[in-house]
């Protein structure tokens, strides 16, 4: 079937919004909106309504900025969470690859991306500030550095290390166990996991 040419004007529409998800192209796009249309109708209503649930309804965790049911995630929210030790993280999905490893017990701060200049991308973008101010005004012990071991990664723990540098609270980073040049979501479970327990004091000469 030629793409420019579909016998529906309503499977073209939802082939073009499909094929505007990452990683879908028009033609994986036809397949997945094809697949849909051999399922119950009830069962692509609860696809549909899910979709629009998650966009009205989530909320962003007023601490740590990580997607929640409710105004506090339940990280932030719980009890056994170790409140002096914070992870700094790219994106909700570091989160969740960190959580995987079990190996972790305190709480995040999500920083939404890392300094990009090439991609337009500056300290002023990100969520650096609200950071700053858990540094000056909490009972901090660690904060740790996790973000990806690119070039983009390094920068940023760089500028994050300069800015805390002046507070009492030990900066650390995670350790190489994650190759240069890898994203934390794709790092397997066991070499995040260690990474995370063999963290080391933050110190800009090895970042590069």
């Amino acid at each position: 079937m030629s793409y420019t040419n579909f016998p529906s004007k309503l499977l073209e529409n939802a082939v073009n919004e499909f094929s505007k998800l990452p990683g879908i192209g028009r033609k994986t796009a036809l397949r997945l909106v094809l697949h849909l249309l051999n399922q119950p109708k009830e069962d692509v209503h609860l696809f549909g309504s899910s979709i629009i649930q998650l966009r009205d309804e989530i909320k962003h965790c007023t601490s740590c900025y990580n997607i929640s049911d409710t105004s506090m995630c339940d990280i932030c929210a719980s009890p056994k969470r170790d409140k002096t030790t914070i992870c700094v993280v790219e994106s909700i999905r570091d989160v969740m690859s960190i959580e995987r490893t079990q190996q972790y017990n305190g709480i995040y701060h999500v920083l939404g991306g890392i300094i990009s200049p090439m991609d337009g991308i500056g300290p002023s973008d990100l969520r650096i500030q609200p950071l700053i101010e858990k540094a000056d005004k909490e009972d901090l012990t660690e904060i740790i550095l996790a973000l990806s071991t690119t070039m983009e990664g390094d920068t940023t723990n760089f500028y994050l290390y300069k800015k805390l540098k002046p507070h009492q609270v030990s900066v650390t980073t995670i350790a190489r166990g994650v190759s240069i040049g890898d994203e934390l979501e794709y790092t397997d479970e066991i070499t995040l996991g260690r990474s995370l327990l063999n963290r080391m004091p933050f110190n800009q000469n090895n970042q590069y």
